[in-house]
């Protein structure tokens, strides 16, 4: 796009009535200018928006025809000379010679990497990143976080790890206030990028937001709003990103998903039954780039280097929006662990009760069979998804669906085979317990269940 502007001139007088006729040319130009809009005019380092506004073109031509000729009449007329303010003199002749003006417009571009700290829904608990471009009245947020629920299958395809997600580019103004609603924080690193840095990143970010390329398949951990915004920045620097060594700092993915979700119980031991033994291994440093915050850490220790020159890659850090009061959702009146206990009670009670009378209460072994079913289903059905810690989980030993295929023999009282295969199944669950981190409560299921291994 192109923003109509004029260039600081200095004019000089060389008599009262020039000075006049300057006065009124300024008047004239002044007019022209605040009735001049934006122009749709593609540009080779442009943005092009759809929310914009736009003048005919043809009007506008006329006006800036019309500009012309009233400044070639008065020039002509009063004997005005006119200098350009980045003119130089020469001091060989002693004349003003004009000197042609070499400005880079990338000299006022900003460019950010934002940081929005976690809020309350259940989407925005590991927080969210997206870059900023400010130029002038130009500033854009470039967001790789847009999806809609409207959608087609949203829940399912989320859990085959089918989710569409794509960029979008709207004003500054728009943005912030979200979060500033939800009492997250937005701080701000502006990047300490070269002219021709931002005009690969321009170029990147065009390309990006075009039809065919704005939407891309998300991935929790390798592929999402975080990882985006920094493989566009590394992509444009000239030079190798040096981030800080953090060989000390080797959490799992399963560590910091549950640090996440920490005042969230139930969302927290559904994020533990999904994930597999692929989550319990230690991350490198770009893996735990996942999450914004983590992000936004490596950038302000980061530098780039080039030729033998290093440079800090954040040259500055700014707090946008302050974090606010935060309203902690309250998940279900019991936790996950406290259901568990209670399982637990009810599996003594029924035990004891089966001891005194000698009699076999089957509902509750098709209540718990039920159960182990149904979830294993889940579990079963996450091998096939995209998700790549999902594929090998050994929560399957104990939650799989062949409990579906023994309820009809437990309940004709031809329990022997089941009891056998069951016992197994809960060994071989606690030897995986070495390999991969159940959900807390999962020990007491497991004890719960043990207790129903009986002929």
């Amino acid at each position: 796009m192109l923003l109509c502007a004029k260039a600081d001139v200095v004019m000089v007088a060389k008599t009262k009535l020039a000075r006049i006729l300057f006065i009124f040319y300024i008047l004239i130009q002044l007019k022209n200018i605040s009735a001049c809009k934006i122009i749709k005019k593609k540009r080779r380092n442009g943005f092009f928006f759809e929310n914009i506004s736009y003048f005919c073109i043809v009007k506008h031509l006329k006006m800036k025809i019309k500009s012309l000729l009233t400044t070639a009449i008065l020039l002509s007329f009063s004997y005005i000379t006119p200098i350009d303010a980045h003119s130089a003199p020469n001091t060989e002749n002693g004349a003003f010679v004009s000197v042609e003006s070499n400005i880079d417009p990338m000299d006022s571009v900003e460019v950010s990497l934002l940081t929005c700290s976690p809020h309350e829904e259940i989407y925005s608990l590991y927080g969210h990143s997206a870059i900023r471009w400010h130029q002038g009245d130009i500033d854009l947020v470039f967001n790789w976080g847009m999806f809609s629920f409207s959608k087609p299958y949203f829940a399912l395809r989320f859990v085959f790890g089918l989710t569409d997600y794509e960029l979008a580019a709207y004003p500054y103004e728009r943005f912030w206030p979200y979060y500033q609603q939800w009492g997250s924080s937005v701080t701000e690193q502006v990047l300490n990028l070269t002219n021709d840095e931002k005009r690969t990143l321009q170029h990147l970010l065009s390309e990006n937001l075009k039809e065919e390329n704005r939407v891309y398949r998300y991935n929790f951990f390798y592929n999402n709003c975080s990882t985006k915004p920094r493989d566009v920045i590394e992509k444009s620097i000239e030079g190798q990103v040096v981030y800080e060594d953090k060989n000390d700092f080797q959490p799992t993915f399963r560590e910091m998903v549950r640090e996440c979700n920490r005042n969230h119980r139930w969302s927290k031991f559904g994020n533990d039954m999904l994930l597999g033994v692929k989550a319990d291994l230690a991350t490198t440093r770009q893996e735990q780039e996942f999450l914004p915050m983590n992000l936004m850490t490596d950038f302000a220790h980061a530098q780039i280097y080039k030729d033998g020159v290093y440079r800090r890659l954040v040259k500055e850090q700014h707090l946008l929006v302050a974090p606010g009061v935060q309203v902690i959702e309250q998940d279900f009146f019991l936790t996950p662990t406290e259901i568990a206990v209670l399982l637990l009670i009810i599996s003594v009670c029924i035990a004891l009760y089966e001891w005194k009378s000698s009699r076999v209460v089957k509902w509750w072994d098709v209540a718990l069979m039920t159960v182990q079913g149904l979830v294993g289903i889940v579990l079963t059905v996450m091998i096939f998804s995209q998700h790549p810690t999902t594929s090998l989980n050994l929560n399957l030993l104990l939650f799989n669906p062949l409990p579906l295929l023994f309820i009809p023999a437990v309940i004709k009282g031809k329990r022997s085979l089941w009891t056998k295969l069951h016992l197994m199944m809960i060994i071989l669950y606690a030897l995986g317990g070495i390999l991969q981190s159940y959900p807390e409560s999962m020990w007491i299921v497991a004890l719960c269940l043990l207790i129903r291994c009986k002929k």
